[in-house]
């Protein structure tokens, strides 16, 4: 319903600190296009997109591309989604917005803006491991649930450890509803089997981590990593 999953746009004051932590971490870095005016670069593991504006947008924002905008924004109006910002003239690059129950902004665009990188997702290996979904945090996970489904995820059962979230399927993105007062903002989760030994390659080359997570997440195999900009990375032992 919404498109094709474009990006995680981020407001980035200092773009070039920013990408040069994310190429630290293993990150690829594609070509944009001349779509924007301000600074923007994009950077991509083969699954996750992160764009870095350096332009006054509500951060994150969850980016797709509808081509056919315009006739689109009828369909999502018809599931009840409505649109705070509109930009649909005949001179302007048609783009759109609105926000989840949780106020996460969503921003729809008529054309990508990047071009991927020819990179195979499953060879793409970050220090950070596996990039498995985009963790909401949220009060009523049901409320976010229904709202979501019928815009094209499938909501899986709620798994209350290591900590109360509801994973939303799609081809592109998977979302995360998780229910914790532990994280106060959305998170880049990724996930591994051998996160511990991540761990200690990420502090021996100098990344700050941080417990700041659910207590319910050992601090020795689990952390948050925090970009330049702020955006927050949850990495996670999995089980396999």
């Amino acid at each position: 319903m919404l498109g094709r999953f474009l990006e995680i746009s981020i407001h980035t004051a200092v773009i070039q600190e920013s990408l040069q932590f994310y190429q630290a971490l293993g990150f690829e870095q594609a070509s944009v296009g001349e779509t924007w005016p301000h600074p923007y670069a994009v950077v991509t593991d083969g699954r996750l997109f992160i764009g870095l504006h350096d332009a006054k947008l509500a951060s994150p924002t969850l980016t797709f591309v509808s081509p056919r905008l315009a006739t689109h924004i009828g369909h999502l109006r018809n599931q009840g989604v409505r649109f705070e910002q509109e930009h649909l003239g005949s001179d302007e690059f048609h783009q759109a917005s609105f926000r989840d129950p949780s106020g996460l902004n969503v921003r729809l665009l008529e054309a990508r803006t990047f071009s991927p990188p020819n990179l195979h997702a499953a060879a793409i290996t970050t220090t950070c491991g596996y990039f498995t979904e985009f963790g909401i945090p949220v009060r009523d996970a049901a409320l976010s649930r229904d709202f979501w489904e019928p815009l094209g995820f499938v909501a899986m059962a709620e798994e209350l450890l290591p900590f109360a979230r509801t994973a939303l399927t799609s081809d592109l993105l998977n979302l995360g509803l998780y229910r914790t007062r532990a994280l106060r903002h959305p998170v880049l989760c990724f996930e591994d089997p051998d996160m511990r030994e991540r761990l200690t390659r990420l502090r021996e080359r100098g990344f700050k981590l941080s417990d700041e997570m659910p207590d319910t997440l050992d601090d020795a195999t689990n952390a948050i990593l925090r970009a330049p900009e702020g955006t927050q990375l949850l990495l996670m032992q999995s089980e396999s």
